[in-house]
């Protein structure tokens, strides 16, 4: 007879906030959904990187990875007496790997990865800590070609889970600091504070003599059909030129290999893309509590030019249904042996009995569909 734990008993159990157990069915779901999308990545020509989880914080917090210093567990190495980090994100660390270990293999590099993340604190829309990440980063080249390379491979990937009703939102979080860079700091963090929060009082009580080009960069948000024609029609600063020029020719691209493809702009949003450099972009879906990723351009360590996304497993599990159980039959103590290898390579899941007992009562009691009895596969509920 087991016995109930006490309370003090259950707090030895207790995980710290945000962070949980994955379980069957869930967990074997995750790691199949992991698979099937760096096979996907593969088939792009990406090929898998494995960076650690925990590195010097020196490495780890440099380039991109400075963004995420905030987001950073540190630690002390026992052996080196040096500050190591546990990863917050694994871009940063792609980045170093190109940098260094394959400085020498051939541009453009294209890289996938997969792996856990921790972060000290969740964020309101996602409150777990720790968090699979899926991803590619393609560097070493430049321009639309290769930003909506990343897009539309990301769109494919998901859209052979099965994600329904895909949309890209597409950003530029360096437009608004390019046009405001002239602002003492304090006013201009202000004002990206307040386009981020699509604030139109706030942008037109601080913005000044920039009050109309910032409402205009306010009305180039939604279906790229109506913000694109808003976003050209302003007459913006050579580096904003630029980067807007870029964005319209990575659209063109994205459209003729997606025309049914859900298009957004919104040029003023700069939350979560602190080190990206150029056109990002986030993945949502109809409905759908959270992103199901993000990207975007970037310079890497050795200041190389780079793109690439994160797709968040959680979002995906939470979203795609559960696939129906496996075959599961149950294989009674002493059966012959080789008639349960002919079944799991008939795709069947094998569940061995360990001692004699009734065969239909313990493939119920185990979650057996069915039962093995003189070499015949019976279902449990015949």
């Amino acid at each position: 007879m087991t016995s109930t734990p006490t309370n003090n008993e259950g707090e030895k159990f207790l995980l710290p906030a945000g962070l949980g157990d994955g379980l069957p069915p869930e967990a074997g779901f995750e790691a199949a959904i992991v698979e099937r999308l760096v096979g996907s990545f593969a088939r792009w020509g990406y090929e898998r990187v494995k960076p650690p989880l925990i590195e010097f914080e020196a490495s780890l917090l440099a380039g991109p990875g400075e963004a995420m210093a905030a987001h950073t567990f540190r630690l002390m190495d026992p052996i080196s007496q040096r500050m190591m980090g546990l990863r917050a994100d694994m871009t940063p660390q792609v980045g170093r790997i190109a940098a260094s270990r394959l400085q020498n293999m051939p541009r453009p590099l294209r890289l996938s990865y997969a792996g856990q993340v921790l972060r000290v604190k969740g964020e309101q829309m996602r409150p777990e800590r720790q968090l699979g990440q899926v991803g590619v980063e393609l560097i070493g080249a430049d321009g639309a070609a290769a930003d909506a390379e990343v897009v539309l491979l990301a769109v494919e990937a998901l859209t052979s889970l099965g994600v329904p009703d895909l949309a890209v939102d597409l950003n530029v979080p360096r437009l608004a600091p390019s046009i405001l860079q002239h602002l003492p700091a304090p006013q201009r963090g202000d004002l990206i504070a307040a386009l981020d929060r699509k604030d139109t009082a706030r942008v037109a009580e601080r913005a000044g003599e920039q009050s109309a080009l910032l409402q205009g960069l306010l009305r180039a948000v939604g279906p790229v059909e109506t913000a694109l024609p808003v976003l050209e029609s302003l007459s913006l600063p050579a580096q904003g030129a630029e980067v807007r020029a870029n964005l319209a020719a990575t659209i063109a691209l994205i459209r003729k290999a997606a025309p049914g493809l859900t298009l957004t702009i919104d040029v003023t949003d700069h939350r979560g893309f602190e080190y990206h450099s150029g056109i990002a972009f986030t993945l949502l879906g109809r409905g759908v509590r959270g992103e199901f990723g993000r990207g975007g351009r970037y310079v890497n360590h050795a200041g190389e030019a780079a793109t690439g996304f994160s797709l968040y497993l959680d979002t995906l599990l939470a979203t795609l249904p559960m696939p129906a159980g496996s075959k599961r039959v149950f294989v009674p103590f002493g059966a012959d042996a080789k008639a349960a290898l002919h079944l799991r390579a008939d795709g069947w899941v094998t569940v061995q009995g360990l001692q004699s007992a009734d065969a239909r009562a313990e493939a119920t009691r185990l979650r057996c569909s069915h039962f093995l009895q003189d070499g015949q596969v019976t279902a449990t509920g015949n």
